[in-house]
């Protein structure tokens, strides 16, 4: 399937205006520019955009705070944090607070791991401190020197 066909989808078009919405401009742009490229892997680029965005995520039953309350559990668990950076900069632009981003890794503990969830503090601080949401006082275990 070719990019032209993908971008006729009315899944596309929907996973086009998320995307914008949800991570930006500039983040939606690399994708674009990916899945246009027509070098290795474009297609994934507008699978993504098509599958995951435009039928997924834009599915009615869950509003998108939700929906990027579970993709943090899921990419916790994974051990995804660079994805993870991603869904955090997704799910507070979806509306989450700080206070929930913390409970996200808190009720992550018992089914995770800590080893998980430890990577998964990294990529949240680290969006949390682009966004100027924590203080020079927060500190991970990585920034204390154990990890």
């Amino acid at each position: 399937m070719s990019n032209s066909d993908f971008e006729q989808s009315t899944n596309y078009r929907k996973g086009v205006k998320l995307v914008g919405e949800m991570l930006g401009e500039p983040f939606l742009a690399g994708l674009q520019a990916s899945a246009g490229s027509g070098a290795f892997a474009a297609d994934c680029a507008s699978i993504a955009l098509e599958s995951a965005f435009g039928a997924v995520w834009s599915r009615p039953g869950l509003d998108r705070k939700q929906r990027s309350l579970v993709t943090l559990g899921i990419l916790i668990g994974t051990g995804k944090p660079s994805e993870l950076k991603n869904h955090v900069r997704a799910g507070l632009n979806n509306g989450l607070t700080v206070g929930e981003l913390q409970e996200v890794l808190i009720q992550s503990i018992p089914y995770c791991g800590f080893p998980c969830v430890a990577e998964a503090i990294e990529a949240t601080v680290a969006v949390l401190r682009e966004r100027g949401l924590v203080d020079d006082k927060t500190q991970t275990a990585k920034d204390r020197g154990m990890l």
